[in-house]
């Protein structure tokens, strides 16, 4: 919920990176933006996939 109005907040600014006013915050929102979907795809596809692999669950009750 955090990335995706982080997300939201930023997409404007990524939009309009080209405007003549925004030569240094509208690269880094696409970068940001990159980032959060980055972080959110591992966290959400590749941890647990990697935790089914190579965990070790027992039960110990």
């Amino acid at each position: 919920m955090t990335a995706l109005v982080t997300a939201l907040g930023l997409l404007p600014l990524a939009l309009g990176s080209n405007a003549p006013v925004r030569e240094i915050e509208g690269p880094m929102a696409i970068v940001i933006l990159g980032g959060l979907f980055t972080s959110t795809a591992l966290n959400l596809l590749l941890l647990p996939g990697l935790a089914l692999r190579y965990g070790r669950f027992t039960d110990d009750s």
